[in-house]
């Protein structure tokens, strides 16, 4: 009589300590999500807050380089200059550079356009077929459909036709149908939309972008990078080692400002970034182009020059 009522608190204990084990289980899997997203959410706040500060520290470089170059006339501005300086706990280091050291897409000559490609490595004649393609791009026209370079991309079977303007970007160069991937990959670090000038600045240019000087040879480059780094050289007698044409010493409104920013536990990061100086109105300067070399990421912004 008494063997059924102790074998039903033994199963009723057996449920007891089954249950209290799921209860266990059901806690212990819900401490470790929450652990995880505690984890989780510490990573994606760290991670938020280096980004705001870095991007703060870059906008200060900015600043600190638009005040230099305001401090200079038109005239006597440098085209070129490095600094550092420390921001709140950390440091950025600042190089800056007129972008009339690059070809601008916009205004540059046949000639310039396809002296840069040859000196990449691109064929004379092929070199000389992609410029005109440049600047078919960028040609204006009152033809319409009957214009004879946007009935050539048509009848190429390409779902869109030339800007017949300027380029907003470089990298609109991806579009200019016949020019191939790997050349445009190569002209990319060399040029511009942004000097608003037709030829490029032989104090700062890049030897590929010096090499694309109509008349300049082996013997003249060399020349130019050997006395351009005597700062006690006339930089007038630059032009004349060049032969003149398409060279110049003027540099731009526009600048490229590399920015590397160094936290206070030591890690850097950076961002290229373009800027207009102002002449007038509440603002030193204007934003054209913003790169982080961190994630790639780019913001291009359209702005007049004028």
């Amino acid at each position: 009589m008494t063997a059924a009522p102790r074998y039903a608190r033994e199963s009723q204990r057996g449920f007891i300590v089954i249950a209290v084990l799921w209860i266990l289980a059901a806690l212990s899997a819900l401490v470790l999500v929450y652990l995880t997203y505690v984890t989780n959410t510490a990573v994606i706040v760290a991670g938020t807050t280096d980004r705001i500060q870095t991007e703060a520290m870059v906008t200060a470089g900015l600043e600190l380089t638009a005040l230099k170059l305001a401090g200079y006339s038109e005239a006597a501005r440098p085209t070129s200059g490095t600094f550092n300086a420390r921001v709140g706990r950390g440091r950025v280091f600042v190089t800056f550079r007129s972008e009339a050291a690059r070809i601008d897409l916009n205004l540059a000559p046949k000639g310039l356009l396809s002296g840069l490609m040859i000196g990449l490595g691109v064929n004379p004649s092929d070199a000389a077929v992609y410029a005109d393609r440049i600047l078919a791009w960028r040609a204006p026209t009152e033809l319409g459909a009957s214009d004879p370079e946007t009935s050539f991309y048509k009848t190429s079977g390409l779902a869109y036709a030339p800007r017949h303007a300027p380029f907003p970007t470089t990298e609109e160069l991806w579009l200019v149908y016949g020019i191939p991937p790997a050349v445009v990959e190569r002209m990319l670090p060399f040029v511009t939309v942004f000097s608003n000038l037709a030829s490029i600045n032989v104090r700062d240019a890049a030897p590929q972008v010096l090499a694309a000087l109509p008349n300049i040879t082996p013997e003249s480059l060399q020349a130019v990078l050997t006395q351009r780094a005597d700062p006690a050289l006339d930089p007038r007698t630059l032009i004349g080692i060049t032969g003149g044409e398409g060279a110049t010493l003027a540099g731009a409104r526009a600048y490229r400002v590399t920015v590397e920013a160094e936290l206070p536990d030591g890690r850097r990061s950076g961002s290229e970034v373009v800027i207009l100086l102002l002449e007038s109105g509440d603002e030193p300067y204007r934003v054209l182009s913003w790169r982080n070399s961190s994630d790639g990421s780019t913001a291009p912004q359209r702005a007049s020059l004028r």
